[in-house]
């Protein structure tokens, strides 16, 4: 019994000292409370929407302002004809579009029917079906107050969902696997790899040799980079045989945006294992840094537009967020360079600055 009471006394008394990795532990309960709090929410709100109204009249006003002053929407153009809403939804612009017919004021007067159009974003299904209810609603009450009662007007609502009509869960959620897979295999596994190295010893003995210490960064790399490779060729393939995802865009494109994104996570490990002082320190600093936010603040579960507002802000800073809207843009958009040149690019300087601050820091530490 005293030989195990001082057993947990030196365990206690080492986790104590380890001050990094029990701040870790002390604020990570809070953190994820905070971040399942306000993230975990089912309704939508700032629903990007864009109106096409050919004959803007006293009726179709009516109805943009209604639907300006839902707090559930952001009215984002009114354009007279629908010519540039193919490349808004592709660019994520817009999720939802309202298409109304011409002469609706002249319509109305004369109780003619009225073919009101719809088109929803449906490549997160829980999301679109959502959009199109609220959508839906607020022209229904429109309706409602500008025909009076036995009047003949009818209303033709037509519903359309883009990329994903069957409204398949597995269209949302297994790109999105992607990002999350990559983030173990290359971000994780990175951190303590090179972690539990430079904790047993093993490290130094490289400085022995004529390597250079960038040149060792890149060696303890690669495996994980064709790692990662492997698994995203293996993901899409049982997304395509077992799920029946679409690849709609470029594979070329897709491949290439993947190898950005992991070495965006090597770097992300390499910065991890530079900061921290043992693999125990290491692994949850990745865990709670990278898996948290890789699942909820990059919408691969819960949409962007949902979270509050200083949620909103933190996900510009989670790579994962920008990668996913690449994939499912690829994958489920036909969309090309020339529509997600935006989010490369941005991907494209986290990269750079990154593995710019890991490799620095871990060739510091060897030197």
């Amino acid at each position: 019994m005293k030989a195990f009471l001082g057993f947990v006394r030196k365990e206690t008394l080492h986790l104590l000292r380890d001050r990094q990795t029990l701040a870790i532990l002390i604020m990570l309960p809070v953190v994820q409370v905070l971040i399942f709090g306000f993230a975990v929410r089912t309704d939508v709100r700032e629903i990007a929407i864009a109106i096409v109204d050919p004959t803007p009249d006293v009726a179709t006003r009516e109805l943009r302002e209604r639907i300006a002053a839902s707090d559930r929407f952001h009215v984002v153009s009114v354009a007279p004809s629908d010519r540039e809403l193919e490349l808004e939804f592709r660019r994520g612009a817009v999720r939802q579009a309202l298409v109304l017919p011409r002469d609706v004021e002249r319509r109305i007067g004369r109780g003619d029917s009225l073919p009101v159009q719809l088109v929803t974003d449906g490549s997160d299904p829980n999301t679109g079906g959502i959009m199109q209810g609220y959508a839906g609603a607020i022209v229904e009450r429109w309706y409602r107050d500008r025909v009076p009662p036995g009047g003949g007007l009818r209303i033709e609502p037509q519903v359309r969902m883009r990329y994903n009509p069957t409204l398949e869960s597995a269209h949302l959620f297994v790109p999105g696997l992607i990002a999350f897979v990559l983030t173990i295999i290359s971000a994780l596994m990175t951190a303590i790899s090179i972690s539990r190295e430079k904790e047993s010893g093993t490290m130094e003995m490289l400085l022995v040799s004529p390597i250079r210490p960038r040149a060792i960064v890149v060696g303890k790399v690669i495996p994980y980079i064709v790692l990662g490779f492997l698994s995203v060729l293996l993901v899409l393939l049982v997304a395509r045989t077992v799920f029946g995802v679409p690849l709609r865009g470029s594979l070329v494109l897709l491949l290439a945006e993947c190898g950005l994104y992991i070495v965006t996570a090597l770097s992300l490990g390499i910065v991890i294992s530079t900061v921290a002082p043992n693999q125990r320190t290491a692994m949850i600093a990745a865990l709670a840094g990278l898996m948290m936010p890789t699942l909820l603040l990059s919408g691969f579960i819960f949409p962007i537009d949902s979270l509050p507002r200083v949620l909103q802000w933190i996900s510009n800073i989670v790579p994962a967020r920008w990668f996913l809207v690449i994939v499912r843009g690829i994958m489920l958009k036909d969309a090309g360079l020339a529509t997600l040149w935006q989010e490369t690019l941005i991907l494209t300087g986290m990269t750079m600055l990154l593995l710019a601050r890991g490799s620095r820091g871990l060739a510091i530490r060897l030197g």
